[in-house]
């Protein structure tokens, strides 16, 4: 399978789709979220997208798009493109890739960290005063 082309098809017939073809194609769950409509929220968003995406074929740079809408199916619109999605703290900047398509914003956009201990030091606890300094 080439590396260039989602499910058989490539970017290009995919971009010339309509949104009722591309659902036929996309994994069930992006299909049932489709079919039941867009939020007036993410409806911005994807104007939003839509306007950036002008401005880079034109300009050659990509203005800042920053989201909290995390559920947002990645369509092939998308693809090239660089989306800031919240994980809770921070905006994590996400770039979109044609294997991409069919996912959900936030499942690139990991909300938890792994967790670090720290070693006991001096002061740390009452026990930590026996253990040996190196």
């Amino acid at each position: 399978m080439e590396r260039d082309t989602y499910r058989g098809f490539p970017l290009e017939q995919l971009l010339a789709m309509t949104l009722d073809d591309l659902v036929r194609i996309l994994p069930s769950g992006a299909r049932r979220s489709l079919r039941r409509g867009l939020h007036p929220e993410t409806r911005k968003l994807l104007m939003k997208i839509r306007k950036a995406r002008q401005i880079m074929l034109s300009t050659g740079q990509q203005p800042a798009i920053k989201t909290h809408r995390r559920e947002l199916i990645i369509l092939p619109e998308m693809v090239g493109m660089t989306i800031n999605v919240h994980n809770g703290k921070e905006f994590v900047p996400v770039k979109i890739t044609l294997e991409m398509i069919g996912h959900r914003l936030g499942e690139f956009a990991i909300t938890n960290k792994k967790v670090v201990h720290g070693k006991p030091g001096v002061g740390a606890s009452r026990s930590s005063m026996y253990v040996p300094l190196k």
